[in-house]
């Protein structure tokens, strides 16, 4: 927001050094980008924050200096006089969309000569950098850099029925904007139409059509209030921005539109003499829903700011930013916030209001806070734990943009993969409009760009959300997801899920099951299971993946469902004794069929060891030689104990029978010779 240094002090006497006065806007939060001199003028640019609309305007960022400075504030009148016909005779308005439109008002005026601008008022627009137009064009202009509410002037003789209706575009409609391009229209959008086409996108620019020329001579001047989202969509949907957009897709103050309205006719007036207002206002409004007091309890000022504060200056303080107060005892003050300051809904922030006027330098740095830290709730003690887990291991943590390009949307698997992403139409990266399905596609980007700096085996990892489109127009899904990315392969990296479950406590045993997947090699992926819930997938990525995505290097990834983990997961450690009675260890080697899984024959040894069975332990696949081309040995170890005493040799055997016999009948292993 760019300032001029002469227009504030049509509001507010500055008899300090420019330096002071930005100084001071910026420790109290508007920030101080820059000032230029502008043909004799200052430009000040400062940043307004997005809660801050109230200061998107001179009259606030005077306001802001006449507290902080304790100088009175003027406010012109806006009280131009009028004469003729009542404007009712004029002009109609009618809102449609009472629920994207909460205001609208017009005024007519006549016998308007469109002409230049006096030198003052070009040279205040060229301060602000905005090129000057006509006497009237500019007219609307300055009054909304002088208050924050857009207004649009309209050549009433060039509107079909001499009315305005705000209305949904409909379907076909199109537009040729101000700008003369033209834009095809949506029946979401909302519109300023006459009785026979849309004129104007609300909020947003008006039509070219109906603007201000030459020969223009009776006009209708507009001030309305709109819908903050519905002027953002409009506004992103067509690529479209303007002063005016920037300030409807914030809140505007409700009372503003009208005294904006009238002070645009009062200076019309005084550069159009022989004019006319004609009197009073079409007023198309809703009621304006009340806004509650709120309670300010005064002990709670130390409380939080760590210094206390008179309360006569807290009091001083409020009403000076032009809150009144309702009710006031020795331990609480109660206020109403005004029209322009719709920021202030809470106890905390007019002790932030409180801070920022008295001064934050004035808050001692080394005085303690009675301010006690909550307790992690559960999500942030198991990520806590699984963060330090997988740092333990040699893996980073990466921090990646939810918003991604096609490439990086897909799905860890193919259920789903028929559904489109879920897109944002106004992202402002115009490839990266995608949100993202999988993890997993951003960290091998991420190993992408280690590689590309040095960095040949990036090992990382995320924990963050994806967004999974809803089948049918439901709703979407925002499941949280750990995604791993590391130069391992598959049983490395499954070993690293294994790990972090022991880390977690999670007793139920890991299973894996193959899956076929877009981003695992044929083979070499699995999705996993805890219990009966489905933990994730894990799979060596495909090489075909591996070249998309430009890597040097072949890698291994798993996406695991962060809320399986939570579920499962105990974040206290249980106490068990250390075994008393020694284990008793057998390797078996069984012929299988090609296509039995590890985690197939692992079940069956489970249900058939016994009481004594303590773990199942996978040693190494061999394939080829004598076997043939549809067989595979498979090395495994067995671990028997009990825990009331040592195990006999004859027991142990009889187990081994029994897992050896199970398998044969379930899955038709023999042993090995």
């Amino acid at each position: 927001m760019i300032v001029s240094w002469n227009q504030l002090t049509d509001y507010v006497r500055l008899d300090m050094p420019v330096e002071a006065l930005t100084e001071r806007l910026a420790l109290t939060g508007l920030n101080h980008e820059s000032t230029d001199d502008v043909g004799g003028d200052l430009a000040i640019d400062l940043e307004v924050t997005s809660n801050r609309s109230d200061c998107l305007g001179h009259l606030g960022v005077a306001r802001e200096i006449s507290v902080l400075f304790d100088k009175p504030l003027r406010i012109p009148a806006a009280a131009p006089k009028t004469s003729g016909a009542a404007v009712e005779s004029l002009a109609g308005v009618t809102v449609e969309a009472a629920d994207l439109c909460p205001r609208f008002t017009a005024r007519v005026m006549t016998g308007v000569k469109v002409g230049e601008s006096p030198w003052w008022l070009k040279r205040r627009l060229e301060t602000l950098g905005v090129r000057p137009v006509s006497n009237i064009v500019d007219v609307t202009n300055y009054v909304m850099f002088e208050c924050g509410q857009p207004l649009h002037a309209y050549d009433l003789d060039k509107l079909e029925g001499r009315r305005l209706i705000v209305r949904g575009a409909r379907k076909g409609e199109s537009l040729k904007a101000i700008n003369g391009r033209d834009y095809a229209l949506e029946p979401e959008m909302l519109v300023i139409a006459d009785a026979a086409r849309p004129v104007g996108l609300a909020g947003v620019m008006g039509g070219l059509e109906t603007e201000i020329g030459p020969g223009t001579t009776n006009i209708l001047i507009e001030a309305a209030r709109f819908d903050a989202m519905s002027v953002r969509k409009t506004s992103r949907a067509l690529g479209l921005f303007s002063p005016s957009s920037f300030r409807f897709e914030r809140p505007l103050d409700p009372e503003v539109a009208d005294w904006a309205s009238r002070r645009c006719a009062e200076l019309i007036l005084e550069l159009c003499p022989g004019s006319v207002l004609h009197p009073g206002v079409i007023d198309v409004a809703g009621p304006t829903p009340p806004r509650e007091p709120i309670v300010l309890r005064l002990m709670q000022i130390p409380r939080v700011l760590g210094i206390s504060v008179d309360p006569v200056e807290v009091r001083r303080i409020l009403e000076a930013l032009g809150l009144r107060v309702v009710d006031q005892t020795d331990l609480a003050i109660q206020v109403a916030p005004p029209t322009w300051r719709a920021d202030l809904e809470r106890e905390i922030d007019l002790i932030e209001e409180v801070a920022r006027i008295h001064g934050y330098e004035k808050i001692v740095e080394n005085r303690p806070i009675p301010v006690t830290s909550a307790p992690r709730g559960r999500r942030e003690r198991v990520e806590s734990a699984i963060r330090d887990t997988l740092t333990a291991l040699g893996l980073d943590e990466a921090v990646t943009f939810s918003l991604v390009e096609d490439a990086l949307a897909a799905p860890v698997t193919a259920a789903g993969a028929d559904l489109a992403p879920l897109r944002v139409s106004h992202s402002s990266r115009r490839r990266e409009n995608a949100l993202r399905r999988s993890l997993i596609p951003s960290l091998l980007a991420v190993r992408r760009h280690n590689e590309a700096h040095g960095v040949a085996d990036a090992r990382v990892f995320e924990i963050a959300d994806v967004y999974l489109p809803g089948e049918a127009g439901g709703l979407p899904e925002e499941p949280p997801r750990l995604a791993i990315v590391a130069g391992l392969d598959f049983r490395g990296l499954k070993g690293v899920v294994e790990t972090l479950l022991r880390r977690l406590l999670i007793a139920e045993p890991l299973e894996a099951k193959p899956v076929s997947s877009p981003l695992f090699a044929e083979g070499r992926a699995a999705e996993l299971s805890v219990g009966e819930a489905r933990l994730g997938w894990i799979g060596e990525v495909d090489a075909a993946r591996i070249q998309e995505f430009d890597l040097r290097t072949a890698c291994a990834a798993a996406e695991l469902e962060l809320g399986v983990l939570l579920d499962k997961a105990r974040t206290v450690a249980q106490h068990k004794p250390l075994p008393t009675f020694p284990a008793v260890v057998r390797d078996l080697s069984l012929v299988l069929d090609r296509n039995v899984s590890w985690a197939e024959l692992a079940g069956v040894v489970r249900e058939a060891a016994g009481g004594s069975f303590r773990e199942a332990d996978y040693l190494d696949t061999f394939r080829g030689g004598n076997l043939g081309d549809d067989k595979q040995s498979v090395h495994f170890g067995l671990t028997f104990r009990r825990d009331d005493r040592t195990l006999t040799g004859e027991e142990v055997e009889l187990a081994v029978k029994d897992v050896v016999d199970a398998c044969a009948r379930k899955l038709g292993a023999t042993l090995r010779a």
